[in-house]
């Protein structure tokens, strides 16, 4: 009796420490990178989200497969960057670090190898199969090694239609997936069911869904798709379209769900995807899907799915209807309250995770726009900040700034009706406080709205990036690294990437992919030469005193990184820019690990209160082999109910049948499931929701 109270209170505590779920991230290994930099070569690697504040390193080098030298005298404790002024470049040099806690050194990184006699430039190319136009790289670990790999797309715009293909990080092909006839169509606004990469469209992302340490590929389907082990997916229909889970490391078929068909009549739907962890702890697929109508009109959709035990299920849907809820070119997937559980957010609208709109811009005045940001760009105010732009507003308006939170407009620019294409977001003058903000109406400081500079002075309004050593945000736009001179109002080229591999990137000035991939908190962008053989990852090479954690383990960065849309900068969710306080350790755990299950078996937070209303699991603590189901459902449905484990592997499944609206009680045996003492999550699962509980089994 007294082992029952223990295991009772011990898995009590445990729920009430993680009241706010701990998010499940990627098991990251530290990312060494290295470049040549004139007669030197510059290494640098990660500092993890749940590093200890006195962590240190010893950086060692082998030279030509020779036994590894350590290079620094003493720990490393300052930025995570080194310059190595003694390697001979005429051979081979492999880099890799040990961490150092309290005085004992811990085990060694993976490795990175410059080449022997290596150019000096700031990249490095990943060679690939040849092929056709490539639009987006997406990245993830798919094979479970802790660093990030590759998956590709290959548009064929005379006629061949859609692929993606998947390569190891030093470019050993994996496998391709064919999107068949049906992705021939790739017209930007309605294409074929199964075309990807179009207009402001992707339809693919990657990301570790059931958190086992290896990443899954994600991707809307159709009829004629063949998977990266040779089977094909046949329907009848040309239009239905369903939600595919890909195996990261075979691109076979894992699992679908049907992509809701509420506006079918109107054909298919295009598609863009992302992660958002709408429960705190671990991750769903959201999918933005929109056609348009005979007269012109658009249909929008915004749908949440959860893949777990091999299953994928619709969590959520929202339709759009007739509602004053203006979208975008991306969306935006951000815990703007900071309950720890994730909002999506579009230019004019923002839904809470449980799918209902949390408010809408439109009365305010916001219609569609091409820019949208949100991120903390004020470092005294409280949560999170938004900054959009307006084509051709009626009203003249043409960018504006608000509370991402409530939705608040805090100010509003005004003007002639215009198509306000671009506008960006980055702290670019530290005399100010918080972030500046432009398009093409010259650059103000957002949180003062205050005016620097008249247009044209303005750094062109494409992407935010970190490059240098300080920080404060260079500019990123069409193959060029850039640098604002705030006191001239002036721009200085910092990198001309042409200039490398014949580097180049996307018809619209962007790069296939950017983000905090490698090294340290710096970020890398990836584009490729001008016949698509190889990826050209540009890393930089310019030390920093600053220490970060790697931006891949802050909750609201890694979010962007899985989103691509018409692409924007990533963000943040704490204040990174000049005058910043170091930020706190994310609220997060690793895939993999005994904290990571605990944090997935406490799911039913707050957000997830209104998704559990009327569901009940008893006896709670279950000591015997029946349980009790106690629930209510507005509408007819089918039901299924679930136990999965803290690593999200489905136990128990029992099919309770189609059930009519109206209250419901039933008990069920779960012996087969033979469950060991510990938590557990009970789901109740039907067509447009799921229901959880956590539960105790003694």
């Amino acid at each position: 009796m007294k082992k029952t109270r223990s295991l009772i209170t011990a898995c009590l505590l445990l729920l009430a420490t993680h009241a706010v779920a701990q998010r499940v991230m990627e098991r990251l290994d530290r990312g060494v990178v290295a470049v040549r930099t004139g007669n030197s070569v510059f290494i640098s690697w990660r500092l993890l989200g749940l590093d200890p504040q006195n962590i240190g390193f010893n950086l060692y080098r082998s030279a030509n497969g020779a036994a590894a030298v350590k290079l620094n005298t003493s720990v490393l404790t300052g930025g995570t960057n080194y310059t190595d002024n003694s390697a001979n470049l005429t051979v081979r040099n492999a880099y890799y670090v040990r961490p150092v806690v309290n005085g004992a050194e811990q085990a060694a990184s993976l490795s990175y190898t410059l080449i022997a006699n290596a150019a000096d430039k700031p990249c490095f190319t990943v060679p690939l199969r040849t092929g056709s136009l490539i639009h987006f790289v997406w990245v993830g670990d798919l094979d479970g090694d802790g660093e990030y790999d590759y998956v590709v797309d290959r548009l064929d715009w005379n006629g061949g239609g859609c692929k993606i293909e998947a390569y190891k990080r030093d470019g050993t092909f994996l496998w391709d997936v064919d999107y068949g006839p049906n992705s021939v169509n790739m017209d930007n606004i309605s294409p074929g069911s199964a075309a990807i990469d179009v207009g402001n469209w992707d339809g693919v992302t990657v990301y570790d869904l059931d958190l086992d340490g290896k990443a899954e590929v994600i991707t809307k389907i159709a009829n004629g798709v063949r998977f990266g082990d040779g089977s094909t997916w046949s329907n009848s229909s040309n239009t239905r379209q369903w939600l595919a889970i890909l195996n990261g490391q075979t691109g076979a078929l894992k699992s679908y769900v049907t992509i809701p068909q509420d506006y079918s009549s109107a054909g298919s739907l295009a598609g863009s995807l992302g992660i958002g962890y709408l429960d705190g702890a671990t991750p769903s697929v959201i999918g933005k899907f929109k056609n348009r109508n005979a007269d012109g009109s658009f249909n929008l959709m915004v749908c949440a799915f959860k893949y777990a035990g091999n299953n994928t299920t619709l969590q959520w849907k929202w339709l759009r209807g007739s509602s004053n809820a203006a979208d975008g070119h991306q969306i935006r997937i951000i815990d703007v309250d900071g309950n720890g559980t994730d909002e999506i957010c579009d230019i004019g609208y923002c839904l809470n995770g449980n799918g209902t709109l949390r408010y809408s811009l439109g009365a305010q005045g916001i219609v569609h726009g091409d820019r949208t940001h949100i991120g903390k760009f004020d470092r005294n105010r409280a949560g999170m900040q938004g900054y959009g732009v307006q084509q051709n507003n009626p009203s003249g308006l043409l960018e504006y700034y608000y509370d991402a939170n409530t939705g608040s407009v805090l100010w509003k620019h005004m003007g002639a009706v215009s198509d306000v294409g671009r506008g960006a977001a980055g702290d670019i003058d530290p005399r100010y406080n918080g972030f500046e903000v432009w398009s093409f109406s010259g650059v103000y400081n957002a949180p003062g709205n205050t005016k620097l500079t008249d247009e044209p002075a303005r750094p062109y309004p494409n992407f935010r990036l970190w490059w240098d050593g300080d920080l404060l945000s260079e500019n990123l736009n069409d193959e060029k690294i850039e640098k604002w001179n705030y006191t001239a109002s002036t721009v200085s080229r910092l990198v001309t990437m042409w200039n490398f591999d014949g580097a180049g990137g996307s018809d619209r000035g962007a790069p296939m992919f950017y983000g905090d991939i490698l090294g340290d908190w710096r970020e890398e962008v990836i584009l490729v030469t001008d016949n698509y053989s190889k990826l050209v990852v540009f890393t930089t090479n310019v030390p920093t005193s600053t220490r970060l954690y790697t931006l891949a383990h802050n909750p609201a960065y890694r979010n962007c990184m899985t989103i691509k849309g018409y692409m924007q900068s990533h963000h943040t969710d704490y204040y990174l820019g000049n005058g910043m306080s170091t930020p706190p350790a994310p609220n997060i755990s690793y895939a993999g690990t005994p904290m990571a299950a605990a944090g997935i078996a406490s799911v039913a937070t707050a957000a997830d209160a209104a998704l559990a209303k009327g569901f009940e699991i008893s006896p709670n603590p279950v000591g015997e082999t029946f349980i009790n189901l106690q629930w209510q459902t507005a509408e007819k449905a089918d039901h299924v109910f679930t136990i999965t484990n803290g690593h999200g592997q489905m136990l128990f499944e029992k099919k309770l049948g189609m059930m009519p609206a109206g209250q419901f009680n039933t008990r069920i045996n779960i012996s087969k499931a033979k469950l060991a003492p510990g938590t557990y999550i009970g789901s109740l699962r039907s067509a447009g929701s799921i229901q959880s509980k956590v539960f105790v089994k003694l």
